[in-house]
Order: C-alpha cells, then structure tokens, then sequence
C-alpha cells in the first residue's frame, strides 16, 4: 500500500459517496452522457456536476466532450488500484487468522 496512498485515499474519498458510487455503477453498464446521468439523481446539474469533477479528477471516470454533449467513461483500471489493496488486506487478514487457529487448535503453542 504504501506506493500509492495518496492516489488510493483520493479513489476512496471519491467512492465515499453514494452518488459517485452510483454514477460509477450505471457507467459500469458503459459511457453515458452526464444529461443522461444526471436525470437520475434528485439534483441540480451544477451539483451533479461537482461529482462527475471529483470522479474525474482522481481518476475513476474520464469525460469527452462531442458538440454540446459530454459523455462520461469509466477508467476500469483505476478500480484496480482499490481491487489490489483490498486483496492486500485479505490477505494480512487471512495470515492473522490462520495464526490465530493455530494458536488455538495447537497444543504446543499453549505451553509455555
């Protein structure tokens, strides 16, 4: 974890919220535009957009503007960096509760 904790504080600051983490479920589905987006959500556009800007700027979505429309795209590989530190933290946990099995079900480690 420590290679990347400011990028990985900022992907989880983003995913913090449930319209971002709903924003991100529907682009999951593939690109929208942010009209479209934002019809779904009981709010302003200007307020919608302050989600799609804190999404974008750390990574998680990128937006392509084509005329008068902006599309919004999920960026997969961004999610990655939360999938690998939470297989990391499976992992720190799986090695203490396998530690702790044996301690308990071990009956050398309870002599001492």
């Amino acid at each position: 974890m420590a290679q990347y904790p400011a990028q990985l504080d900022g992907v989880l600051v983003a995913l913090a919220d449930p319209t971002r983490r709903a924003v991100v479920r529907r682009l999951g589905h593939g690109p929208r535009s942010v009209g479209d987006l934002a019809r779904e959500f009981p709010m302003t556009l200007p307020s919608f957009m302050k989600h799609v800007r804190m999404l974008e700027s750390n990574g998680l979505i990128h937006t392509v503007k084509s005329g008068r429309v902006r599309t919004c795209v999920l960026n997969r590989e961004r999610l990655a960096l939360v999938d690998d530190w939470l297989a990391e933290q499976r992992r720190i946990w799986t090695e203490h509760t396998d530690r702790l099995e044996q301690f308990v079900t071990d009956p050398e480690e309870n002599r001492q």
